[in-house]
Order: structure tokens, then C-alpha cells, then sequence
């Protein structure tokens, strides 16, 4: 059974649990790993339209690394190992799910799906790593999984492109 989450102690707890929350998508009622892919969707989506690929390169690596401080902090805080309502690691993985890609409905709904059935499947070693200590364990399985779902839909966008929607 997960522990009730104790208020934060100060601003760097509060910014870490926003953060490790996905801005409250973990806080969904069921599925907490779903509904932190969302953001991850709405991010890739925006920083493509803003900065380009760059820019959603340069989203999944300050959600990766800002996010490994935030899980770590949080879970740490709850005395949990990786507790559910924690999905920043989820925004990390859509985003590396979606490096280099455009973001068309087809390509973001495929990428969606993707990341979540292999989030829950946890294909080697994408498992092992969860064994990693603290928000670390937490983000590199997704990350691990976001790549993996990256070169599937590049394999399906070289081999059957109108299946993504770029024909």
C-alpha cells in the first residue's frame, strides 16, 4: 500500500513534487502513468512548433535531469521507492518517444500508445534499470522505453509512412 503523501517541509519540496507530479497529472484518479504521458504529448507537440526538433531534444534532457532530482526528492519524502503519482519520468519517455519525428496526430496518438504498452511491458533492460538508486531507477526505465518506442515509429515512418500520417 502506497503512504499518504505528508505536506512538503519547504518551497524545494513543493517545486519537487509539482514537478514530479506532472504538474498534477499524477494525481489521476487511475492510471497515474497515462495521465503523465499527456503533458509529455503536449510538450513535444509545442516545443516542435516553437524551437524544432532541438527544442524537443532539449525538453526531454531538462525533464530528465530536473525530473531525477524531483522523483528522488519526492519519493524520498513519501518513503517510497517509486510511488505512483509520481510521472515526470513519463514526460521524459513520451519526449524521448517523440525526438526527431513530426508531430502529426498520427505520429503523437502512435507515439502515445507505444511509449504506454512498452512502459507497461518493460522490455530488457528497460526492467533492470528500475534497480537503479532513487530518481534515478525512477527515470531510466522510461527513458530506456522512450527510446525504444523512438526507433519503432523511425522504423515505421521509413518503412510505412502513411501508416504516421507523412505521405
Amino acid at each position: 500500500m502506497q503512504r499518504r503523501e505528508s505536506p512538503p517541509a519547504s518551497a524545494a519540496d513543493r517545486v519537487a513534487t509539482f514537478l514530479a507530479t506532472g504538474f498534477g497529472a499524477g494525481y489521476g484518479p487511475i492510471a497515474p502513468g497515462t495521465w503523465g504521458s499527456i503533458p509529455g504529448l503536449a510538450i513535444a507537440w509545442a516545443m516542435e512548433r516553437v524551437a524544432g526538433a532541438w527544442g524537443v531534444a532539449a525538453a526531454a534532457a531538462v525533464f530528465a535531469l530536473a525530473g531525477t532530482w524531483a522523483a528522488d526528492r519526492t519519493a524520498r519524502r513519501l518513503g517510497a521507492k517509486d510511488p505512483g503519482l509520481i510521472v515526470v519520468d513519463e514526460i521524459a519517455g513520451q519526449l524521448v518517444t517523440l525526438l526527431f519525428l513530426p508531430p502529426t496526430p498520427r505520429v503523437l496518438i502512435a507515439g502515445f500508445f507505444l511509449f504506454r504498452a512498452l512502459d507497461i511491458w518493460k522490455p530488457w533492460p528497460a526492467r533492470r534499470l528500475e534497480g537503479l538508486p532513487g530518481g534515478s531507477g525512477i527515470m531510466a526505465d522510461d527513458l530506456m522505453v522512450g527510446l525504444y518506442a523512438n526507433l519503432i515509429l523511425h522504423a515505421l515512418a521509413l518503412w510505412r509512412p502513411v501508416w504516421l500520417g507523412l505521405a
